[in-house]
């Protein structure tokens, strides 16, 4: 597992997945924001869930997001569209309602950007997240990443075409600091 201040990020349990579909992706409006395909319902135990893991596919890394206190499932967090070739990915997170608030976004956005740039050696981190959308914004702000532009009315989200913000991170703008002072691995 890789551990931050606040959350841990290890792999994805079976038994993570229930409690990930009714958290986030039962929740309609929710599941609309972030993701890029519209929502539709999906069976429990069905292998087109969003959470379910294909151990194959090498442009996709899930994680769940723990608290490191009791270890309780928080959320989940993954790199994907990994690219090997020029060494980017893109950095994505869903937090369960009962976990927002609290810090853990920042906190798992750090522990990715270890993850990425540390264990997997990559170049750059790219983050897309709704205009509207200030948790993740601050999150990644606070993690170093610099805002690099507006693609407008690019997402359709319940009815609507919404902003979508885009920021990168390179890897020598990076400071892995954590507020104590070294992330653990």
């Amino acid at each position: 597992m890789l551990t931050g201040d606040k959350v841990g990020l290890r792999a994805r349990h079976e038994d993570d997945i229930p409690i990930l579909r009714a958290g986030l992706h039962d929740d309609v409006a929710t599941y609309s924001r972030s993701e890029v395909q519209p929502w539709r319902p999906v069976s429990p135990g069905s292998k087109d869930s969003p959470f379910a893991v294909d151990d194959t596919n090498e442009r996709l890394v899930p994680f769940s997001v723990v608290e490191l206190d009791g270890g309780t499932l928080v959320g989940t967090a993954e790199l994907w569209r990994v690219d090997p070739h020029n060494r980017s990915a893109h950095l994505g997170l869903a937090l369960l309602p009962s976990a927002r608030g609290k810090g853990y976004s920042t906190d798992a956005v750090a522990v990715l950007c270890h993850y990425g740039f540390t264990v997997r050696g990559l170049h750059r981190l790219q983050v897309e997240t709704l205009s509207d959308n200030p948790a993740m914004l601050r999150s990644a702000e606070r993690n170093g990443f610099v805002r690099e532009g507006v693609l407008r009315s690019s997402a359709w989200v319940m009815g609507e075409f919404l902003d979508e913000v885009l920021l990168g991170l390179l890897v020598h703008d990076w400071k892995p600091v954590t507020s104590q002072g070294v992330l653990r691995t």
